[in-house]
C-alpha cells in the first residue's frame, strides 16, 4: 500500500494497524533527524514520540498537495525547532530574514566544500543559527528540492533561495574565522 492509500484507510477504518505501518515505514527516518537535531539518543527517542503524536491527531489534515514523506518530515522538523526555540528562549519567527549586510555573489559557489572534513563542517554547523543550519541540512543532507523546502518552511522558493544563499554565505564566513584561528 502507498502511504496515501494507509492514511486513507487509517481515516476511513481508525484501525491501528495502518497507522503502525506509517510508524514501521517512517520511525527510523524521523528519529534520524531529530537526532541530527538533538544530538542526544534520549531526546530523539522523545522527539520521535512527541512527532508521532502529532501525525496521529493532524492525520486528518494531510491533504496530498505534496508527498505523504514530505508533510512528515515537515512535522518533524517544526517540531524539533519548536523544541529548541523554546529551549533556547528564542522569538518563534519562521525563518524571518533580517536585515544584514552580508557582501554575497549572486551564487554562493559551494564546491570548496567539498574540501571540508566532516569534523569541520559539523563545527561549523554548531556554531550557526537553527534556521540557517536546518535549512543546509535540508538541502545538502537531506537533498530536498527548493519546492520541498518551500513547502515545509512555508515561504516561496525565491525566499527559500535567498534564505540558502544567505546561509551559505554564512557558513563560509563561520569556516573563514576558525580556520584563521588555527
Amino acid at each position: 500500500m502507498s502511504d496515501e492509500d494507509l492514511v486513507v484507510s487509517y481515516l476511513d477504518s481508525q484501525d491501528d494497524k495502518y497507522f503502525s505501518i506509517i510508524y514501521q515505514r517512517y520511525s527510523g527516518k524521523v528519529y534520524g533527524k531529530c537526532l541530527s537535531f538533538f544530538k542526544n539518543d534520549a531526546e530523539a527517542l522523545d522527539a520521535v514520540q512527541d512527532v508521532f503524536i502529532k501525525l496521529l491527531v493532524n492525520i486528518g489534515s494531510f491533504k496530498e498537495k505534496s508527498k505523504f514523506s514530505t508533510w512528515v518530515y515537515a512535522v518533524t522538523y517544526n517540531y524539533c525547532i519548536d523544541v529548541i526555540r523554546k529551549n533556547k528562549n528564542l522569538p518563534v519567527t519562521d525563518f524571518d530574514v533580517k536585515n544584514e549586510n552580508l557582501d554575497f555573489v549572486d551564487e554562493v559557489d559551494d564546491h570548496w566544500i567539498t574540501q571540508i572534513d566532516s569534523n569541520t563542517i559539523e563545527k561549523v554547523m554548531d556554531m550557526m543559527n537553527e534556521g540557517d543550519k536546518a535549512i543546509l541540512l535540508m538541502k545538502y543532507m537531506d537533498e530536498l528540492s527548493i519546492k520541498d523546502i518551500s513547502g515545509i518552511i512555508n515561504k516561496t522558493e525565491s525566499a527559500v533561495k535567498m534564505q540558502l544563499k544567505r546561509a551559505k554565505s554564512r557558513f563560509k564566513l563561520i569556516f573563514s574565522k576558525l580556520e584563521n584561528a588555527f
